[in-house]
């Protein structure tokens, strides 16, 4: 990356991470090569990528023509006190493309607003678009989501793992109206004051479809994992934990489900990362009004004397006659 974008980084005043361009061309590339015409005849919406050095940007304007794009559509929010505070925008068409696309000399212009994604003209430009891409700011990220769902768009965009459970879009997960992406593992970002960090917390979320979402897990049966698991957890033991609160078992790493086991499962949350819905269903997210949703029973008054912190409509189980409560579980069946 040239040290003028590094320069631009350091002047944004918001609290966004900028993505590497071969972290987007990983991820993009596998759904083109699951469907070669997914982005065909598509135009394209950046909204929150900078024309001038936004690696979105940088990589759909050298895909325009491999990717059979209609339009690509780049804007960005005004840097505070700098160009009259008006955002940027850069509208790429197929039918006066150059024969040679050189990003360097392709011309942006000034929208008439901040650019704002939830302003009237990016709005507009939402409505224009087939498909959305970008890397929101990770604080905005539930009133993105809303943008697009309102508009019934499809899109891929990255988040904090931990969106998951909020209650703007855990029902989209459980309902298959959205899921996670195709590469996952931990991701490096420039920073808005050009350094680079490594954060291992982040995930695709989209509602276009690949392949691997449809792969089932590799599972041992129950008695095998119980004898053979690498998890020291689970290995040696005679049975699963049950929870007390909720007719289910506890099961600490998704690699440690066991396949023959037909009742109801808490998984961690990257679980849905290898989420197949054709090999499980997802019941519900048991912590607090969730749970209490679910039919958790509450928390006896002795257990809350010995820990205050409990809640009811949280999974809990016993430890040497003390409650435990197990870190961010979902509940999920295997399909029938």
């Amino acid at each position: 990356m040239p040290n003028e974008t590094l320069a631009r980084a350091r002047e944004a005043k918001n609290d966004e991470f900028y993505t590497q361009y071969h972290d987007i061309e990983k991820e993009v590339n596998a759904y083109h090569e699951f469907n070669q015409d997914v982005f065909r005849d598509k135009t394209i919406l950046l909204p929150c990528d900078d024309p001038e050095w936004s690696n979105f940007t940088i990589f759909f304007v050298l895909n325009f023509k491999c990717f059979g794009l209609r339009k690509l559509i780049s804007t960005c929010y005004a840097i505070e006190g700098q160009n009259d505070n008006h955002g940027k925008i850069l509208v790429l068409e197929r039918n006066n493309l150059p024969d040679r696309i050189d990003f360097k000399n392709l011309k942006w212009e000034y929208l008439k607003g901040d650019g704002d994604f939830r302003s009237e003209e990016v709005s507009a430009l939402r409505d224009e678009a087939d498909i959305i891409i970008t890397n929101p700011p990770f604080s905005l990220f539930r009133e993105f989501l809303a943008w697009i769902m309102e508009a019934d768009k499809q899109f891929l965009t990255l988040g904090n793992m931990n969106a998951v459970s909020y209650k703007e879009v855990f029902p989209l997960i459980k309902e298959n109206k959205i899921w996670l992406g195709v590469v996952s593992g931990s991701k490096e970002y420039l920073t808005p004051n050009g350094e680079i960090q490594k954060m291992g917390n982040t995930c695709w979320f989209t509602n276009i479809e690949h392949g691997r979402r449809h792969q089932p897990l590799p599972l041992m049966s129950m008695a095998d994992n119980l004898k053979f698991s690498k998890h020291k957890e689970i290995r040696g033991r005679s049975s699963y934990i049950h929870y007390e609160n909720y007719d289910a078992i506890d099961v600490p790493y998704t690699d440690a489900i066991p396949g023959d086991y037909d009742g109801i499962m808490g998984v961690p949350l990257s679980f849905l990362d290898k989420y197949c819905p054709e090999q499980f269903e997802i019941i519900g997210h048991p912590h607090g009004d969730y749970g209490l949703e679910l039919g958790l029973k509450p928390f006896p008054r002795e257990l809350k004397r010995m820990n205050r912190g409990l809640r009811d409509g949280d999974l809990y189980y016993m430890v040497d006659g003390k409650p435990e409560l197990p870190y961010r579980r979902i509940l999920i069946r295997k399909k029938q």
